[in-house]
């Protein structure tokens, strides 16, 4: 499966049955996955984690919980195509529509657009779609592709291709310059997909587009940077290579990247943070990142890198296995952990893609 690998060993591990049934018992009817049983503020479903969570039950044996997930996202796309044509058909037309105008990035579990409340973030971000035909690529690995899904895939490929170019939202669901290097990874991983599932070139060149825009704008002092004109490090960084494969994992743009990574933006005991100046509960340490980095090491045969990483990972769980968002032992900004607390209330605990990358990286340590 492209970059994954069946994880035969899971039922072996405590930690990595725990994290299936989390992710089992965190998927509605619907084939949706809640983002966090336990925060009201997750109650939806996102397409980026739930992506991630479909990838980690095919890499157990859970094909069916997968394929539901992706008739669900196959299924809220139709269910929301008007406005996806709509989307599409204004932005060639040279106007480009308002946020609300464009589809979410996350859903009610049962596939319905979120009501507005006192609260609302925003939800114009486009990775999500990208990283959903990226995940759905994998799960079918080369099987044909089921006639409805081939209609949402055609769909969300000429969105992702008239949309990356606007500026929208990150994966932390914040705009900061609007233009984000993880954002244009998903999108080129994407259409990359779309291209093979649809036998579609022209998907395939539009994938090298946004790959061009992406070494072009997004490269300064020999590694990759958040924004084209922000240069700080992000832990979605990690991304680009495994499993985006913007390039090779070996790439020295890459490891570049990753060394920076692993010596500027982790902890002392090892957790790595989203990125520079996060004040979100404290700008704590996130697990799925930090698996995200032994994910990285364990295909590039960085043994020492790829244990201190799940070992860290390990020691975060909760004593009946619940995996949290984040930690916030050595939060970059402690002061702020406290009106997160007033706010939301507790970290989110658990979350569903914390357990994902959990078992993606415990199968790709099990084939390295």
């Amino acid at each position: 499966m492209g970059v994954l690998a069946p994880f035969p060993a899971a039922v072996d591990d405590p930690l990595a049955r725990h994290s299936i049934g989390v992710i089992k018992s965190g998927q509605a009817r619907s084939g949706a996955f809640v983002a966090s049983p336990a925060f009201p503020v997750y109650r939806y479903a996102w397409l980026r984690d739930g992506s991630f969570c479909a990838s980690a039950l095919d890499l157990v044996g859970e094909r069916q919980a997968a394929r539901a997930f992706h008739d669900w996202v196959a299924g809220s796309v139709e269910a929301h195509r008007p406005m996806i044509e709509s989307a599409i058909e204004r932005l060639g037309d040279g106007e480009t529509p308002p946020p609300q105008a464009m589809p979410p990035a996350r859903y009610t579990l049962d596939g319905a657009l979120e009501q507005p409340d006192e609260d609302p973030w925003p939800n114009f971000q486009i990775d999500g779609y990208g990283i959903w035909l990226w995940a759905l690529g994998e799960h079918l690995n080369g099987r044909r592709v089921p006639a409805a899904q081939a209609q949402a895939i055609e769909l969300v490929a000429r969105y992702i291709e008239a949309t990356w170019p606007l500026e929208c939202f990150n994966c932390w669901e914040e705009f900061d310059g609007g233009e984000h290097a993880s954002t244009l990874a998903a999108v080129a991983a994407g259409l990359a997909a779309a291209a093979r599932l649809l036998d579609e070139a022209d998907h395939a060149a539009a994938a090298e587009r946004v790959r061009a825009r992406l070494l072009e704008r997004f490269v300064a002092g020999g590694r990759f940077k958040r924004g084209p004109v922000d240069d700080r490090l992000d832990g979605s960084l990690l991304w680009l290579a495994v499993p985006f494969a913007v390039l090779p994992a070996t790439d020295p743009r890459i490891t570049a990247t990753v060394d920076a990574i692993s010596r500027d933006l982790s902890s002392p005991r090892g957790g790595v943070y989203r990125y520079p100046g996060d004040t979100y509960y404290g700008g704590g340490e996130w697990l799925l990142l930090t698996s995200s980095l032994a994910w990285h090491e364990a295909l590039t045969g960085n043994r020492n890198g790829l244990d201190a990483a799940r070992s860290w990972v390990r020691a975060q769980a909760r004593p009946n296995g619940d995996l949290p968002e984040q930690v916030s032992e050595h939060a970059q900004a402690p002061d702020m952990l406290e009106p997160w607390l007033q706010r939301w209330g507790p970290i989110a605990t658990p979350l569903l893609w914390s357990h994902a990358m959990y078992l993606i990286a415990e199968a790709a340590a099990a084939g390295s």
